[in-house]
């Protein structure tokens, strides 16, 4: 929940202007908050840069004031999503099953989703952060046919490296992202355990992007805080 419109223009105007001079070979996606969604839409036309939506509701209409559905998004030309953050699942107590029915609300209306999962700290210092990210992935996404996979985008996030004074290596994200790969391997096949993009999302900067983004298994990055300022944004979109 940052920027108003303003400051939303400027800095993907700052961004815009930063990335001309570079040779992309990877995606830039961002996520505005939803008023500023048309109007980032707008602003980034022409450019490399892509918009998704922070969240979205199941149903397709109704009487769920304050939310927004899919074709609301697409209506507007925004076809991504970022589903179960764990922001959202933590402030919001979004479940397994509500984010199932996201999930196939999206993929029904031809959005690609960024789903996020990742385990709490009390998880990873008890040794069952491997059950609980298995848990989180089996219960919303492996009800997908294979086919399904190319509109789908991993985001881990260890919940315990965000905020809390604890840093997660990049040892621990390899490790965390090769264990995941091979749950997509293990469900349906290779090549669609290859061809998912995972990212990773814990308090990525500048200065440990380059380290984080050489692991084998992690594909990009979920970035927050660092996102909000271009310079440092940049950098880490320069680290992949």
């Amino acid at each position: 929940m940052n920027n108003n419109a303003s400051q939303t223009t400027e800095l993907i105007n700052g961004l815009k202007d930063a990335l001309n001079s570079l040779e992309l070979t990877t995606r830039v996606i961002i996520s505005p908050t939803f008023v500023n969604l048309s109007l980032a839409n707008n602003i980034v036309e022409g450019s490399v840069i892509e918009v998704a939506a922070q969240n979205m509701h199941q149903a397709a209409n109704g009487a769920y004031t304050g939310e927004i559905s899919a074709a609301m998004l697409t209506g507007i030309g925004v076809q991504s999503v970022i589903l179960g953050h764990s922001e959202r699942r933590t402030y919001f107590g979004e479940n397994d099953v509500e984010l199932t029915q996201k999930v196939d609300a999206a993929l029904t209306n031809k959005m690609e989703v960024i789903f996020c999962f990742g385990e709490l700290l009390e998880d990873r210092k008890s040794g069952n952060h491997f059950a609980v990210v298995e848990s989180q992935l089996k219960n919303a996404l492996f009800h997908l046919d294979a086919s399904s996979w190319s509109s789908i985008v991993l985001a881990y996030e260890p919940v315990w490296a965000i905020g809390t004074g604890e840093t997660a290596s990049p040892e621990q994200a390899q490790e965390m992202h090769a264990f995941i790969r091979n749950l997509v391997k293990e469900q349906y096949n290779g090549e669609v355990a290859q061809n998912v993009s995972i990212l990773y999302g814990g308090s990525v900067k500048p200065s440990n992007a380059v380290e984080i983004f050489s692991k084998e298994d992690v594909d990009g990055g979920l970035i927050g805080g660092a996102s909000l300022k271009v310079q440092d944004f940049t950098e880490i979109i320069k680290a992949i």
